[in-house]
């Protein structure tokens, strides 16, 4: 049997901007963005262009709990690992686009990586294997 994580969530503020992050920034594909009248939610699922297996599931926090949550998913550190084949091509992209790098690039064994926030607050790597 084979197996996979499929979707990620990701708790947000609002669809529209977190939306608007992953596609127009980050440059990911918006893949389904479905009502669910019933919950007063939607189903709004993003990814990397050209990724068949990960994705991210972009939840609207409700209430106080959830919303405590926020970019701090993890209580500080680095969430989310986003792999690239050209790290200087999307380290200056992001950069150019305004997003906040929190850690400078640097070569490590496994990789070039730099540390950036999301719209939210999330901490990701963008890292090119070595």
């Amino acid at each position: 049997m084979k197996q996979y994580l499929g979707l990620t969530a990701v708790v947000v503020k609002d669809y529209d901007a977190a939306i608007d992050f992953y596609v127009n920034i980050l440059g990911f594909e918006l893949l389904q963005d479905i009502e669910v009248p019933e919950q007063q939610k939607r189903w709004v699922v993003v990814g990397p262009k050209g990724a068949t297996d990960s994705r991210l599931l972009l939840a609207r926090a409700v209430g106080d709990e959830q919303s405590s949550r926020i970019g701090n998913q993890t209580g500080g550190r680095v969430f989310l690992f986003l792999y690239t084949d050209d790290f200087w091509r999307d380290y200056n992209a992001y950069l150019a686009k305004g997003v906040r790098f929190i850690r400078e690039p640097k070569t490590e064994p496994y990789g070039t990586v730099a540390v950036f926030e999301d719209i939210c607050g999330n901490q990701w790597d963008l890292v090119e294997p070595a």
